[in-house]
């Protein structure tokens, strides 16, 4: 496996200065050994066939509104945008119809970028928000939409005005199905401050029957200046959701509150922050490192309220996160002492 160079402390703190990194010169999605397998329903969607492509070759035909108008309308969105990498600046937060799937695939060819423009959320879901279709009277557990984000990369977000569905500076996700697979997440941000508020990048809630979030051969920050950062979870930050993340990287985020539950509040869990009840969150192949916390576990924050779920981490490496205390079973992770964390070929230091 790959382990990332040591950068200087300082340079965690780069994803909240405002400067936009070029999604170009980013490091690649993923984990290039690979060593996990991928389970079949967190395997690439078939996008051979979409209901709209963006553009018409050139650069210039990928727009905002062309972007915006493809996701809303569902379905399987790809791009032509010609052969180069190219990053579309969004004027608004693209959002998902709840009406328009089930299954809804967005798809960048491994060359676009959607960017937040440092000003704006780039994505947003919510089963349970009437302006984007209630589809069931059980909003808060069903099946679709399935929404996945691939061959992608989303920067520049940036949810700190948000109020009512705070959190997820990239993305943010409530119901259905969610799934990144080859996504890079890049220099997105959320709010700094506040108790349980988090996900520099993506921010999740009620997957259906519990079922996991999947990430797979996707990087979070990555490299220097490409970090996420947030309250908790400079990565991603959920409550009540379970993952199952493979060959993934998560390096240079940064959670940026203080003092836990306390005031101003926030701090925990410089990669990943999970709070709720019964939930999972299993690591495979997926290397965390160089990210960083005032408060709890400089890579994992891992707190089930009823003392239910559970940690698996295997052929993964979890070292040089900086900060934090209370690591009652390994160091850089957080959780109450009898929660069962399964670690297998992996190297935690």
């Amino acid at each position: 496996m790959r382990v990332l160079p040591a950068i200087a402390l300082a340079a965690c703190s780069a994803a909240i200065d405002n400067t936009l990194a070029d999604p170009a010169d980013g490091p690649p999605a993923g984990n290039p050994d690979a060593p996990c397998s991928v389970p079949a329903d967190a395997r690439p969607e078939d996008v051979s066939s979409p209901r709209t492509v963006v553009g018409d070759g050139t650069p210039e035909s990928c727009t905002s509104r062309a972007t915006v108008d493809a996701i809303a309308d569902g379905g399987v969105v790809t791009f032509d945008c010609g052969p180069d990498p190219v990053t579309i600046g969004l004027d608004e937060t693209a959002k998902i119809v709840n009406d328009t799937g089930p299954d809804i695939a967005i798809d960048g060819g491994g060359l676009v970028t959607l960017s937040g423009q440092g000003e704006r959320r780039v994505l947003y879901m919510n089963t349970c928000d009437p302006d984007q279709t209630w589809t069931t009277d059980h909003c808060q557990d069903q099946d679709h939409p399935r929404l996945t984000l691939q061959n992608i990369t989303l920067a520049h977000g940036d949810s700190r005005g948000e109020t009512e569905f705070d959190g997820g500076g990239a993305v943010w996700v409530r119901g259905g199905r969610f799934k990144a697979v080859n996504t890079r997440f890049f220099d997105s941000i959320t709010a700094e401050e506040g108790p349980d508020v988090g996900g520099g990048a993506l921010r999740v809630f009620s997957q259906h029957q519990g079922r996991p979030v999947h990430l797979v051969n996707t990087t979070f920050g990555g490299d220097e200046g490409y970090g996420n950062a947030g309250s908790n979870g400079g990565g991603i930050s959920s409550i009540g959701v379970s993952w199952t993340i493979v060959n993934s990287v998560f390096s240079h985020n940064q959670a940026t509150g203080e003092g836990g539950t306390g005031g101003p509040g926030g701090g925990s869990g410089g990669a990943i922050y999970n709070d709720g009840n019964t939930m999972t969150l299993d690591i495979c192949g997926s290397i965390l490192q160089h990210n960083r916390v005032t408060t709890h576990g400089s890579a994992i924050f891992f707190v089930s309220n009823d003392h239910t779920g559970d940690i698996r981490i295997d052929r993964s490496i979890i070292t040089d996160n900086e900060g934090g205390s209370w690591y009652p079973t390994y160091p850089q992770i957080s959780n109450h002492d009898d929660t069962p964390i399964r670690v297998t070929d992996s190297t935690i230091e």
